[in-house]
Protein backbone atom coordinates (compact mmCIF):
# COMPACT_ATOMS: atom_id res chain seq x y z
CA UNK A 1 0.00 0.00 0.00
CA UNK A 2 1.32 3.42 -0.47
CA UNK A 3 0.33 5.48 2.43
CA UNK A 4 1.14 8.56 0.63
CA UNK A 5 -2.19 8.48 -1.26
CA UNK A 6 -4.99 9.19 0.06
CA UNK A 7 -9.00 8.97 -1.10
CA UNK A 8 -11.92 10.57 0.39
CA UNK A 9 -15.12 9.17 -0.21
CA UNK A 10 -18.62 11.50 0.57
CA UNK A 11 -21.97 11.43 -0.38
CA UNK A 12 -24.16 14.31 -2.07
CA UNK A 13 -26.88 14.97 -4.86
CA UNK A 14 -25.46 15.96 -8.00
CA UNK A 15 -27.46 15.73 -10.85
CA UNK A 16 -30.67 14.98 -9.45
CA UNK A 17 -29.75 11.60 -7.70
CA UNK A 18 -27.79 10.91 -4.45
CA UNK A 19 -23.75 10.58 -5.60
CA UNK A 20 -20.59 8.55 -4.05
CA UNK A 21 -17.99 11.42 -4.27
CA UNK A 22 -14.21 9.88 -4.86
CA UNK A 23 -11.68 12.67 -4.11
CA UNK A 24 -7.92 12.53 -4.53
CA UNK A 25 -4.89 14.90 -4.58
CA UNK A 26 -3.95 14.37 -8.65
CA UNK A 27 -1.89 10.73 -9.22
CA UNK A 28 -1.73 9.16 -12.70
CA UNK A 29 -1.57 5.22 -11.18
CA UNK A 30 -5.35 6.29 -9.00
CA UNK A 31 -7.05 7.93 -12.37
CA UNK A 32 -6.16 5.40 -14.29
CA UNK A 33 -7.93 2.71 -11.84
CA UNK A 34 -11.09 5.33 -11.30
CA UNK A 35 -11.09 5.55 -15.08
CA UNK A 36 -11.86 1.84 -15.18
CA UNK A 37 -14.91 1.97 -13.17
CA UNK A 38 -18.09 1.52 -15.19
CA UNK A 39 -20.96 4.55 -14.64
CA UNK A 40 -17.57 6.38 -12.89
CA UNK A 41 -17.45 9.85 -14.31
CA UNK A 42 -15.36 13.26 -13.69
CA UNK A 43 -17.45 16.64 -12.30
CA UNK A 44 -15.85 19.61 -13.34
CA UNK A 45 -18.04 21.67 -11.07
CA UNK A 46 -17.68 19.35 -7.69
CA UNK A 47 -13.94 18.93 -8.66
CA UNK A 48 -14.28 15.24 -8.00
CA UNK A 49 -15.25 11.28 -9.87
CA UNK A 50 -18.40 10.41 -8.56
CA UNK A 51 -20.69 6.93 -9.32
CA UNK A 52 -24.23 6.73 -8.17
CA UNK A 53 -24.91 6.30 -4.52
CA UNK A 54 -25.79 2.34 -4.12
CA UNK A 55 -24.18 -0.25 -1.92
CA UNK A 56 -22.72 -2.15 -4.87
CA UNK A 57 -21.42 0.82 -6.03
CA UNK A 58 -19.66 1.69 -2.54
CA UNK A 59 -18.33 -1.96 -2.42
CA UNK A 60 -16.75 -1.73 -5.57
CA UNK A 61 -14.72 1.12 -4.95
CA UNK A 62 -13.70 0.26 -1.04
CA UNK A 63 -12.37 -3.42 -2.67
CA UNK A 64 -10.59 -1.70 -5.64
CA UNK A 65 -9.06 0.47 -3.65
CA UNK A 66 -8.18 -1.88 -0.79
CA UNK A 67 -4.20 -2.05 -0.54
CA UNK A 68 -3.83 0.35 -2.40
CA UNK A 69 -4.04 3.38 -1.03
CA UNK A 70 -6.21 4.74 2.36
CA UNK A 71 -8.94 5.03 2.38
CA UNK A 72 -11.16 8.11 4.57
CA UNK A 73 -14.82 7.76 4.56
CA UNK A 74 -15.16 9.94 7.89
CA UNK A 75 -17.49 12.18 5.43
CA UNK A 76 -19.15 9.35 4.20
CA UNK A 77 -22.00 8.65 6.70
CA UNK A 78 -24.05 11.94 7.32
CA UNK A 79 -25.37 11.71 10.85
CA UNK A 80 -27.85 8.95 11.76
CA UNK A 81 -31.82 9.97 11.35
CA UNK A 82 -33.33 9.84 14.77
CA UNK A 83 -37.27 9.22 14.00
CA UNK A 84 -39.38 7.20 16.32
CA UNK A 85 -42.21 4.76 14.91
CA UNK A 86 -45.27 6.81 14.08
CA UNK A 87 -42.32 9.02 11.61
CA UNK A 88 -40.92 6.05 9.98
CA UNK A 89 -44.61 4.83 9.70
CA UNK A 90 -45.47 7.87 7.75
CA UNK A 91 -42.62 7.55 5.50
CA UNK A 92 -43.28 4.67 4.65
CA UNK A 93 -46.75 5.39 3.59
CA UNK A 94 -45.27 8.34 1.61
CA UNK A 95 -42.90 5.84 -0.40
CA UNK A 96 -46.39 3.62 -1.45
CA UNK A 97 -48.55 6.32 -1.98
CA UNK A 98 -45.62 7.75 -4.71
CA UNK A 99 -45.75 4.69 -5.91
CA UNK A 100 -48.96 4.59 -6.44
CA UNK A 101 -49.09 7.32 -8.27
CA UNK A 102 -46.50 5.92 -10.94
CA UNK A 103 -43.66 8.07 -10.07
CA UNK A 104 -40.36 6.59 -11.51
CA UNK A 105 -38.14 4.77 -8.59
CA UNK A 106 -35.59 7.31 -8.59
CA UNK A 107 -38.23 10.07 -8.52
CA UNK A 108 -39.78 7.93 -5.42
CA UNK A 109 -36.32 7.63 -3.56
CA UNK A 110 -35.31 10.73 -4.20
CA UNK A 111 -38.85 12.55 -2.69
CA UNK A 112 -38.95 10.20 0.27
CA UNK A 113 -35.28 11.19 1.49
CA UNK A 114 -35.61 15.04 1.04
CA UNK A 115 -38.88 14.18 3.17
CA UNK A 116 -37.57 11.98 5.40
CA UNK A 117 -34.54 14.90 6.17
CA UNK A 118 -37.33 17.31 6.55
CA UNK A 119 -39.33 15.76 9.41
CA UNK A 120 -35.76 14.49 10.50
CA UNK A 121 -34.66 18.21 11.16
CA UNK A 122 -38.26 18.94 12.51
CA UNK A 123 -38.48 15.58 14.44
CA UNK A 124 -38.85 17.28 17.81
CA UNK A 125 -41.76 19.19 16.62
CA UNK A 126 -45.64 18.23 16.16
CA UNK A 127 -45.95 17.57 12.17
CA UNK A 128 -49.55 19.43 12.46
CA UNK A 129 -47.78 23.31 13.87
CA UNK A 130 -44.97 23.45 10.99
CA UNK A 131 -45.65 25.99 8.72
CA UNK A 132 -43.74 27.73 5.58
CA UNK A 133 -41.10 29.07 8.04
CA UNK A 134 -40.77 25.73 9.01
CA UNK A 135 -39.44 24.91 5.64
CA UNK A 136 -37.58 27.89 5.30
CA UNK A 137 -35.16 27.47 8.29
CA UNK A 138 -34.99 24.04 6.79
CA UNK A 139 -33.24 24.81 3.72
CA UNK A 140 -31.46 27.81 5.38
CA UNK A 141 -30.04 25.20 7.62
CA UNK A 142 -29.99 22.00 5.73
CA UNK A 143 -29.13 22.96 2.06
CA UNK A 144 -27.28 25.74 2.21
CA UNK A 145 -24.72 23.63 4.65
CA UNK A 146 -25.13 21.26 2.11
CA UNK A 147 -24.10 23.53 -0.97
CA UNK A 148 -27.25 21.72 -2.46
CA UNK A 149 -27.63 23.62 -6.08
CA UNK A 150 -30.97 25.35 -7.19
CA UNK A 151 -32.44 22.72 -9.04
CA UNK A 152 -32.31 20.18 -5.98
CA UNK A 153 -34.25 22.74 -4.23
CA UNK A 154 -36.54 22.84 -6.39
CA UNK A 155 -36.82 18.99 -6.23
CA UNK A 156 -37.11 19.27 -2.47
CA UNK A 157 -39.69 21.76 -2.87
CA UNK A 158 -41.56 19.41 -5.66
CA UNK A 159 -41.34 16.34 -3.25
CA UNK A 160 -42.52 18.66 -0.46
CA UNK A 161 -45.93 19.38 -2.34
CA UNK A 162 -46.98 16.58 -2.85
CA UNK A 163 -46.44 15.20 0.58
CA UNK A 164 -48.34 18.01 1.92
CA UNK A 165 -51.51 16.72 -0.52
CA UNK A 166 -50.54 12.94 1.18
CA UNK A 167 -50.58 14.69 4.53
CA UNK A 168 -52.28 17.84 4.38
CA UNK A 169 -52.77 18.39 8.25
CA UNK A 170 -49.14 20.77 8.71
CA UNK A 171 -49.94 24.35 7.92
CA UNK A 172 -47.59 24.45 4.99
CA UNK A 173 -49.55 26.12 2.54
CA UNK A 174 -49.05 24.71 -1.25
CA UNK A 175 -49.41 28.17 -2.55
CA UNK A 176 -47.42 29.95 -1.07
CA UNK A 177 -44.04 27.73 -1.62
CA UNK A 178 -42.38 29.02 -4.90
CA UNK A 179 -39.66 27.22 -6.59
CA UNK A 180 -36.47 29.47 -6.76
CA UNK A 181 -35.72 30.01 -10.76
CA UNK A 182 -33.83 27.64 -12.70
CA UNK A 183 -30.52 28.43 -13.98
CA UNK A 184 -30.70 28.71 -17.87
CA UNK A 185 -27.61 27.26 -19.10
CA UNK A 186 -27.35 27.35 -23.18
CA UNK A 187 -26.92 23.69 -24.18
CA UNK A 188 -23.09 22.66 -26.14
CA UNK A 189 -23.87 22.77 -29.53
CA UNK A 190 -21.70 20.71 -32.09
CA UNK A 191 -21.26 22.17 -35.81
CA UNK A 192 -22.63 19.82 -38.32
CA UNK A 193 -18.83 19.14 -39.70
CA UNK A 194 -18.01 18.17 -35.80
CA UNK A 195 -21.06 16.02 -35.86
CA UNK A 196 -19.30 14.44 -39.28
CA UNK A 197 -15.54 14.43 -37.63
CA UNK A 198 -16.79 12.51 -34.87
CA UNK A 199 -18.13 10.06 -36.92
CA UNK A 200 -14.96 9.42 -39.56
CA UNK A 201 -13.01 8.84 -36.05
CA UNK A 202 -15.09 5.87 -34.92
CA UNK A 203 -14.33 2.88 -36.79
CA UNK A 204 -16.05 0.39 -34.31
CA UNK A 205 -19.41 -0.50 -36.27
CA UNK A 206 -21.61 -0.78 -33.05
CA UNK A 207 -20.23 2.48 -31.91
CA UNK A 208 -20.78 4.11 -35.52
CA UNK A 209 -24.89 3.00 -35.33
CA UNK A 210 -25.05 3.88 -32.11
CA UNK A 211 -23.90 7.72 -32.62
CA UNK A 212 -25.46 8.20 -35.52
CA UNK A 213 -29.05 7.03 -34.47
CA UNK A 214 -28.27 9.00 -30.95
CA UNK A 215 -27.82 12.32 -33.16
CA UNK A 216 -30.30 11.79 -36.25
CA UNK A 217 -32.94 10.83 -34.66
CA UNK A 218 -32.12 12.59 -31.47
CA UNK A 219 -32.22 10.39 -29.24
CA UNK A 220 -31.94 10.33 -24.96
CA UNK A 221 -29.34 7.48 -24.32
CA UNK A 222 -31.46 5.69 -22.04
CA UNK A 223 -34.07 5.80 -25.34
CA UNK A 224 -31.49 3.75 -27.35
CA UNK A 225 -30.44 1.51 -24.81
CA UNK A 226 -33.61 0.41 -24.39
CA UNK A 227 -34.45 0.58 -28.33
CA UNK A 228 -36.31 -2.80 -29.49
CA UNK A 229 -35.42 -4.01 -32.84
CA UNK A 230 -39.68 -4.59 -33.07
CA UNK A 231 -40.06 -0.73 -32.56
CA UNK A 232 -37.93 -0.25 -35.62
CA UNK A 233 -39.84 0.11 -39.19
CA UNK A 234 -37.26 0.44 -42.16
CA UNK A 235 -40.08 0.44 -44.61
CA UNK A 236 -41.73 3.27 -43.50
CA UNK A 237 -38.39 5.05 -41.91
CA UNK A 238 -39.69 5.10 -38.33
CA UNK A 239 -38.47 4.30 -34.98
CA UNK A 240 -41.09 3.99 -32.59
CA UNK A 241 -39.98 5.46 -28.88
CA UNK A 242 -41.60 3.81 -26.32
CA UNK A 243 -42.48 4.88 -22.46
CA UNK A 244 -39.92 7.51 -23.18
CA UNK A 245 -38.84 10.55 -20.79
CA UNK A 246 -42.79 11.12 -18.73
CA UNK A 247 -43.83 7.69 -20.06
CA UNK A 248 -44.54 9.30 -23.08
CA UNK A 249 -44.34 6.91 -26.79
CA UNK A 250 -43.40 8.71 -30.02
CA UNK A 251 -42.33 8.36 -33.46
CA UNK A 252 -38.92 9.61 -34.83
CA UNK A 253 -37.45 9.39 -38.31
CA UNK A 254 -34.99 7.41 -39.77
CA UNK A 255 -32.48 9.64 -41.74
CA UNK A 256 -32.03 8.05 -45.41
CA UNK A 257 -28.58 7.89 -44.63
CA UNK A 258 -28.35 5.81 -41.28
CA UNK A 259 -29.79 3.54 -43.81
CA UNK A 260 -26.58 1.30 -45.63
CA UNK A 261 -25.48 2.02 -41.91
CA UNK A 262 -27.79 0.53 -40.29
CA UNK A 263 -28.19 -2.58 -42.51
CA UNK A 264 -24.52 -3.39 -42.47
CA UNK A 265 -25.00 -3.40 -38.66
CA UNK A 266 -27.84 -5.63 -38.31
CA UNK A 267 -26.06 -8.22 -40.98
CA UNK A 268 -22.85 -8.15 -39.08
CA UNK A 269 -23.71 -8.08 -35.25
CA UNK A 270 -27.56 -9.64 -35.61
CA UNK A 271 -29.05 -8.30 -32.29
CA UNK A 272 -31.47 -10.68 -31.03
CA UNK A 273 -34.17 -8.38 -29.15
CA UNK A 274 -32.71 -5.10 -28.28
CA UNK A 275 -31.62 -2.38 -31.08
CA UNK A 276 -27.68 -2.73 -29.04
CA UNK A 277 -26.89 -5.89 -26.56
CA UNK A 278 -24.25 -6.40 -24.45
CA UNK A 279 -22.65 -10.04 -23.06
CA UNK A 280 -25.51 -12.38 -22.83
CA UNK A 281 -27.92 -10.32 -25.09
CA UNK A 282 -28.35 -8.07 -21.86
CA UNK A 283 -29.32 -4.29 -23.16
CA UNK A 284 -26.00 -2.05 -23.58
CA UNK A 285 -25.07 0.63 -20.59
CA UNK A 286 -25.74 3.99 -21.02
CA UNK A 287 -21.66 4.64 -19.11
CA UNK A 288 -20.78 2.27 -22.38
CA UNK A 289 -21.89 4.54 -24.73
CA UNK A 290 -20.79 7.93 -22.79
CA UNK A 291 -17.34 6.03 -22.56
CA UNK A 292 -16.15 5.03 -26.13
CA UNK A 293 -18.02 8.59 -27.16
CA UNK A 294 -15.63 10.89 -25.26
CA UNK A 295 -12.14 8.50 -26.61
CA UNK A 296 -13.67 8.84 -30.03
CA UNK A 297 -14.17 12.84 -29.71
CA UNK A 298 -10.57 12.92 -28.59
CA UNK A 299 -9.25 11.87 -31.72
CA UNK A 300 -10.83 14.45 -33.10
CA UNK A 301 -9.96 18.28 -32.28
CA UNK A 302 -13.17 18.83 -30.63
CA UNK A 303 -12.26 21.22 -27.48
CA UNK A 304 -16.00 21.13 -26.11
CA UNK A 305 -17.45 18.49 -23.36
CA UNK A 306 -19.88 16.04 -25.56
CA UNK A 307 -22.01 13.56 -24.37
CA UNK A 308 -24.58 11.43 -26.09
CA UNK A 309 -27.19 14.57 -24.78
CA UNK A 310 -25.00 17.14 -26.91
CA UNK A 311 -25.84 15.10 -30.09
CA UNK A 312 -29.88 15.50 -29.13
CA UNK A 313 -28.81 19.00 -28.36
CA UNK A 314 -27.20 19.72 -31.97
CA UNK A 315 -29.80 17.48 -33.51
CA UNK A 316 -32.70 19.75 -32.30
CA UNK A 317 -30.40 23.18 -33.25
CA UNK A 318 -29.56 22.29 -36.83
CA UNK A 319 -33.50 21.36 -37.06
CA UNK A 320 -34.08 24.69 -36.13
CA UNK A 321 -31.70 26.38 -38.23
CA UNK A 322 -32.60 24.35 -41.23
CA UNK A 323 -35.73 25.82 -41.04
CA UNK A 324 -38.02 22.89 -39.28
CA UNK A 325 -40.52 24.49 -36.32
CA UNK A 326 -40.46 24.74 -33.26
CA UNK A 327 -43.86 22.40 -32.74
CA UNK A 328 -42.28 19.73 -35.08
CA UNK A 329 -39.42 19.64 -33.36
CA UNK A 330 -41.19 19.63 -29.69
CA UNK A 331 -42.97 16.75 -30.94
CA UNK A 332 -39.60 15.03 -32.39
CA UNK A 333 -38.05 15.71 -29.26
CA UNK A 334 -40.79 14.50 -26.65
CA UNK A 335 -41.09 17.79 -25.10
CA UNK A 336 -44.24 18.00 -22.63
CA UNK A 337 -43.63 22.13 -22.97
CA UNK A 338 -43.48 24.18 -26.13
CA UNK A 339 -40.92 26.36 -23.25
CA UNK A 340 -38.37 23.11 -22.83
CA UNK A 341 -38.14 23.69 -26.98
CA UNK A 342 -38.24 27.11 -27.02
CA UNK A 343 -34.19 27.24 -25.31
CA UNK A 344 -32.91 26.24 -28.85
CA UNK A 345 -33.67 29.86 -30.50
CA UNK A 346 -31.02 31.13 -28.02
CA UNK A 347 -28.29 28.69 -29.87
CA UNK A 348 -29.53 28.72 -33.61
CA UNK A 349 -27.12 30.32 -35.71
CA UNK A 350 -29.51 30.92 -38.66
CA UNK A 351 -31.21 34.47 -37.52
CA UNK A 352 -28.36 35.80 -35.36
CA UNK A 353 -25.57 35.19 -38.72
CA UNK A 354 -27.91 37.93 -39.97
CA UNK A 355 -27.49 40.60 -37.49
CA UNK A 356 -24.59 43.09 -38.36
CA UNK A 357 -22.15 44.19 -35.38
CA UNK A 358 -22.41 47.97 -35.24
CA UNK A 359 -18.68 47.51 -35.29
CA UNK A 360 -19.06 46.40 -39.42
CA UNK A 361 -21.56 49.15 -39.91
CA UNK A 362 -19.66 51.81 -38.86
CA UNK A 363 -16.69 49.98 -40.94
CA UNK A 364 -18.58 49.84 -43.89
CA UNK A 365 -19.66 53.28 -44.21
CA UNK A 366 -16.42 54.67 -43.20
CA UNK A 367 -15.09 52.82 -46.45
CA UNK A 368 -18.30 54.18 -48.68
CA UNK A 369 -16.76 57.54 -47.59
CA UNK A 370 -14.65 59.04 -50.02
CA UNK A 371 -12.45 61.13 -47.64
CA UNK A 372 -9.59 59.47 -47.33
CA UNK A 373 -8.10 60.93 -43.99
CA UNK A 374 -12.01 59.30 -43.02
CA UNK A 375 -10.54 55.43 -44.11
CA UNK A 376 -10.12 53.14 -41.49
CA UNK A 377 -8.32 49.35 -41.39
CA UNK A 378 -9.35 48.04 -38.05
CA UNK A 379 -5.84 45.69 -38.17
CA UNK A 380 -3.54 48.29 -39.40
CA UNK A 381 -1.47 50.90 -37.75
CA UNK A 382 -1.07 48.64 -34.77
CA UNK A 383 2.25 49.21 -32.76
Amino acid sequence: MDDTLTIFLERKFHRKKPRILIKFAYSKKLIAIIRAVSGCYWSATLKSWYLEDTQENLKIITTLFSGICKIDVTKLHPPKRQLNSSQKTLLNNFYKFLKGKRYSKSTVNTYVFFIADFINYHRDKDLTLLNNRSVEAFIETIFIKRKYAVSTQRQFISALKLFTIYYPDTHIENLELTRPKRSRKLPSILSPEEVVAILQTTKNLKHRAIIALLYSSGLRVGEITNLQLSNIDIVRKQVKIVSGKGRKDRFVVLANSFLPLLQNYLRSYKPHFYFIEGPGRNKYSESSIRKFLQKNVALTTIKKKVTPHTLRHSYATHLLENGVSLRHIQELLGHAKPETTMIYTHVAKKDLLAIQSPLDSILVSLEKNNKQEEKFLLSGNIL
